[in-house]
């Protein structure tokens, strides 16, 4: 398990859904993306993802024919939830999944097809699946 400082924060997240949703992608391609919703530096976006090769969240590869670097995310998305909600549960909730679970359906209207997929993901960690 990572240590809590390569925890990404708020700004690497943004970066990571990028390269989880788009793959391998240069500086200049997450920038155009991230500034697509919210304003984003370039620099910011270039010092970030320097920042997040030293936590280990990301790997950097240079295209040599480019000299472009090429970041994608060290980690899958699902490791990196599994650890930011393993922590919440942790810090937030006394370790209790349940109180999380109540909390977070309470907090907002559920579809209907959310509710099918919790139900079914409790009957699959019943019946020891997952």
């Amino acid at each position: 398990m990572r240590r809590s400082s390569n925890r990404p924060t708020d700004a690497e997240l943004e970066i990571l859904r990028v390269l989880w949703d788009r793959g391998p992608s240069t500086v200049r391609e997450i920038h155009g993306i991230l500034n697509q919703t919210k304003p984003a530096g370039y620099t910011t976006v270039l010092k970030l993802t320097q920042i997040m090769v030293e936590k280990a969240l990301v790997r950097r590869n240079e295209v040599e024919f480019q000299r472009a670097h090429v970041y994608q995310a060290s980690v899958p998305k699902e490791e990196t939830q599994r650890q930011l909600v393993g922590d919440l549960v942790g810090r937030a909730f006394d370790g209790s999944a349940s109180e999380l679970v109540m909390r977070a359906l309470s907090n907002k209207r559920t579809t209907p097809q959310e509710l099918e997929d919790i139900r079914k993901l409790l009957d699959d960690y019943e019946r020891g699946t997952k």
